[in-house]
């Protein structure tokens, strides 16, 4: 058949219109994306904890999981399992313990279930996507695990510790704590009231305002704590968001919002609340083009690239290196932050195949924020992405605050506080090869309060040595620009009375001293930021992390553009051929 000089049958490009929608789960089920649907915002609730009994503490909110606006990627035509978490259980008699929230899944993605507000004992229980509220020990709260958890999970997480310690025994109205909430932590009890739950987070930004047919009571707010109980004075108050009051029995948390359970009042053997149940919602935005299925007329292609929706074929391979932001430093002789995560092609790995006339986001993220204050660590690093490949940001380094000791997990693990902190696990989530390492862990002993190092792109942080901190991991080289430059490294752990730790090769920023404090990550290397003193002149904070980078190196031949203007494109003097190298120092566009 003659078709305008193509040998072969003719194949009509196929317009296609993906409609928007928005898909509510309340209880477990299925979610089948269209054809063509290549992206969804996606928000999951967890079952929220239940209240403690007998004038408990308030059940921690189960924890949120919500996706930025512009969504995350879905395949078309695809079943994707949804899992809805139950709430935990009310308390009964001794020993008048909630217990936890089970979690919500889909997507890749988990929200846990949360913490169980408690009554006189602590529990492991009461750490939860937030924290449950505690009872009569002192030192005794719930902790977060929500911003702890691996990948997007942590990194799209919401979740919050619960009150501090309940009241004292002996204290005359035994007020007890309130759960934590998405957004803010539950209050802790006083003598005279039970601590107020924490409030949970507002997604009618994202999913429409309120009212919308799926929203329930609490008008597009999820994730409330559960008000703390007392003995005698005013009870704590519910977080907006579906916590549950108190009262004798405690109230339950609101169904399909994630609330915690209210702890229950007055000196009877009465049960608290139960937690709400968990919820998914999926929205999906309105999409249009042109499918190209196989053999084309002249013509076709004439009218579709005039319209600007012509897309040929001719892949060409290209290698890579991607690096994600660096994490901040901890505070208070705290832990130095984890490097960003280091993924690379180049040299001898697989590399990416890219079409022409075709346009790639890239993303290069943000280095996190050094700690203000030891009642928070170090901000973890933000993700940076180039097609298929994604680096996690590095985990924020441990402060002193109750809880707060530990790295988090990143790319690279965030370093341990003083006072027991482990490092943060790299490597999270897993890719192979592997994105990062550990942190180094902090001091025990009064005579060790140095912290540890965060972990870099080639070697584990160091522990501490005394009162000197742990030196940050080392990074890695890559010659994919040129040149051999260093990126990724860990930065150091805050030292007192010794110094601060060295920042690791590859940006990763010193800790602090006595004598002054800590640097940041080096910009452009996914570097991890230093830890911030204890003591001294101060400022007593940590140093923020650097962001990361993205290289893209193609051959010669190769049509590559960089946006904006920061971006650039080079090409290589021999012996490396005339190859094209994109360098992304912000996010931006690569055009082939």
């Amino acid at each position: 058949m003659a078709n305008g000089g193509i040998i072969g049958p003719v194949n009509d490009p196929i317009a296609f219109t993906v409609n928007a929608t928005t898909d509510v789960f309340t209880a477990s089920g299925t979610f089948t994306s269209q054809a063509y649907q290549t992206s969804a915002i996606v928000m999951l609730v967890a079952g929220g904890g239940g209240g403690g009994g007998r004038y408990g503490g308030g059940g921690g909110a189960g924890g949120m999981v919500l996706t930025p606006a512009c969504g995350i990627p879905i395949s078309p035509s695809t079943a994707y399992p949804i899992v809805i978490g139950g709430g935990g259980g009310s308390s009964g008699p001794p020993p008048f313990n909630g217990s936890l929230g089970t979690d919500s899944t889909g997507f890749g993605l988990t929200a846990k279930g949360g913490g169980a507000g408690v009554h006189a004992t602590t529990s492991s229980d009461q750490n939860g996507g937030s924290g449950g509220g505690s009872g009569q020990q002192p030192c005794a709260f719930g902790v977060a695990q929500q911003p702890l958890q691996p990948g997007n999970s942590g990194s799209y997480g919401f979740g919050t510790n619960s009150g501090g310690a309940g009241t004292s025994p002996g204290s005359p109205g035994y007020g007890h704590a309130g759960g934590g909430g998405a957004t803010s932590a539950g209050a802790p009890g006083t003598p005279t009231a039970g601590g107020n739950g924490g409030s949970g987070k507002d997604v009618t930004p994202i999913f429409g305002a309120a009212p919308q047919p799926f929203y329930g009571p609490t008008s597009g707010v999820y994730a409330g704590g559960g008000a703390g109980g007392v003995l005698s004075g005013t009870p704590g108050t519910a977080g907006p968001g579906g916590g549950g009051s108190t009262g004798s029995p405690g109230g339950n948390g609101t169904t399909n919002t994630g609330g915690g359970g209210g702890g229950s009042t007055g000196n009877v053997s009465t049960a608290g609340g139960s937690g709400g149940s968990g919820i998914v919602i999926v929205k999906t935005n309105p999409a249009s083009g042109v499918n190209a299925p196989g053999v084309w007329s002249l013509q076709c292609q004439y009218n579709f690239k005039k319209q600007g929706t012509w897309t040929p074929s001719a892949p060409f391979s290209v290698d890579y290196l991607v690096v994600a932001g660096g994490a901040g430093g901890g505070t208070d002789i705290g832990g130095g932050g984890g490097a960003g995560g280091y993924r690379t092609s180049f040299p001898g790995g697989t590399k990416l195949s890219l079409a022409v006339d075709t346009s790639f986001p890239i993303t290069v993220g943000a280095g996190g924020a050094g700690s203000p204050s030891s009642s928070s660590r170090g901000t973890s690093g933000n993700p940076s992405v180039f097609s298929s490949i994604t680096s996690t940001g590095g985990g924020g380094g441990g402060s002193t605050g109750p809880g707060l000791a530990p790295g988090a997990s990143g790319g690279s693990g965030g370093g341990g506080a003083r006072g027991c902190g482990t490092g943060g696990a790299g490597n999270t989530p897993p890719t192979s090869p592997s994105q990062g390492n550990n942190g180094g862990n902090g001091g025990v002993t009064p005579a060790s309060v140095g912290g540890g190092g965060g972990g870099g792109a080639s070697a584990v942080g160091n522990a501490n040595s005394g009162g000197v901190g742990g030196a940050g991991g080392a990074g890695s080289a890559n010659s994919i620009s040129g040149s051999p430059v260093s990126y990724a490294g860990g930065g150091g752990g805050g030292g007192n009375p010794g110094a601060g730790g060295a920042g690791g090769t590859g940006g990763g920023g010193t800790g602090s001293s006595p004598s002054g404090p800590g640097t940041a990550g080096t910009v452009n290397t996914g570097g991890g930021g230093g830890a911030g003193p204890g003591a001294g002149p101060g400022p007593f904070v940590g140093s923020a992390g650097g962001s990361g980078i993205v290289i893209v190196r193609a051959p010669g031949s190769a049509n590559l553009g960089a946006s904006p203007g920061t971006n650039t494109v080079t090409t290589l003097p021999a012996p490396a051929g005339g190859c094209k190298v994109a360098t992304f120092t912000v996010s931006g566009t690569l055009t082939t």
